[in-house]
């Protein structure tokens, strides 16, 4: 993810770090070294039935490093937040060998500012994450996938509003267009919604569901596949990009509508990502949309492409922060931006 890599004389990997400092499960509380992968973070609390619901791509392959300094997430982000919303405290290293830790152990935290915060989504060009303290949540007693298919984008929506406002609170709400769907062996507009608490909160989702059109129930395979989606795009298509578009839930629509490839959207957060095998289409959608990047790009082609959209006001801060972390820009030059 992120700008092209510049060739550099030093290389320093956090991949070592892999180490479970603390966890209280009681607590609802975990401190791990940042190279520890995310799957065995996901297996440690899973062994006493808590989680820290990220679900990002390449859950089997990243470490939570990696995670953290990308800010990945996956479906359940509408209901359990980004790693903003998670991380409670962490330690990272700068260039000048100081090992600074913000926030702490504890899930409300309100000692002053939490320069950890800067880290999530810096993409290592501030400074190394060294250890990631998160608040853990329960994991659901059952937790069920149903998939709810359409003929036209219309329905698929305002079946998408009538949930939101509804009691109902599912974890997710992933919108595939016709082309996505195809790739995963499904027809029409598929609204894929996932729901988790005791069964007969579950049950009920159900009955309520199976009103508003075709409804299938999805098995374990079919919500990997969905929170998998990018990584297999990916190794089917070895010059693919995928862009992501922030837009409004009212504005999800129209964003959807102008995309003539494969389309997954976080419906219940306004996220869309659009998967293109040729770079240049992703390139070109990207420059005429202001709210689009691309998080996935042929390396070797990344210098040649509009990965990010235009600056706004705030982009003078974010050099500001640069130059405070590292005023000779040696950390991941180019990686935010291509200019950061």
């Amino acid at each position: 993810m992120g700008g092209p890599i510049f060739p550099s004389d030093i290389s320093i990997a956090t991949t070592g770090l892999t180490r479970l400092l603390s966890y209280e499960p009681k607590d609802l509380t975990v401190s791990v070294e940042a190279g520890m992968p995310y799957a065995d973070l996901s297996r440690i609390l899973a062994e006493n039935n808590q989680m820290v619901p990220l679900d990002p791509p390449f859950a089997d392959q990243a470490t939570v490093g990696g995670v953290i300094s990308t800010n990945s997430s996956g479906p359940r982000r509408r209901l359990y937040g980004t790693a903003r919303d998670l991380v409670i405290g962490m330690t990272f290293a700068t260039l000048e060998g100081k090992l600074v830790k913000s926030g702490g152990m504890v899930v409300k935290n309100v000692a002053g500012l939490d320069m950890g915060k800067l880290m999530i989504g810096s993409f290592g060009t501030l400074a190394a994450v060294a250890v990631v303290n998160f608040k853990v949540l329960p994991a659901p007693q059952v937790e069920r996938l149903f998939l709810l298919s359409f003929d036209a984008l219309e329905a698929a929506l305002a079946a998408r509003d009538k949930i939101l406002k509804s009691v109902l609170q599912p974890s997710g709400i992933d919108l595939l267009n016709r082309l996505a769907a195809k790739i995963l062996g499904w027809s029409g507009y598929i609204l894929a919604v996932q729901a988790g608490g005791n069964a007969a909160v579950v049950d009920r989702y159900e009955k309520e569901l199976r009103a508003m059109g075709s409804l299938e129930i999805g098995d374990a395979a079919a919500a990997t596949q969905i929170q998998q989606f990018t990584p297999r795009y990916l190794a089917a298509h070895e010059n693919g990009a995928i862009a992501r578009i922030s837009c409004t839930l009212a504005g999800l629509g129209d964003a959807v509508r102008a995309l003539n490839t494969p389309v997954l959207a976080r419906a219940g957060s306004g996220v869309c990502y659009a998967y293109f095998d040729d770079p240049r289409a992703a390139s070109e959608m990207a420059a005429r949309t202001q709210d689009a990047i691309i998080d996935f790009a042929p390396e070797i082609q990344k210098s040649k492409l509009n990965l990010w959209p235009k600056p706004g006001p705030d982009f003078e801060l974010m050099k500001r922060i640069k130059q405070m972390f590292d005023p000779e820009n040696l950390l991941n030059r180019g990686r935010l931006y291509s200019q950061i």
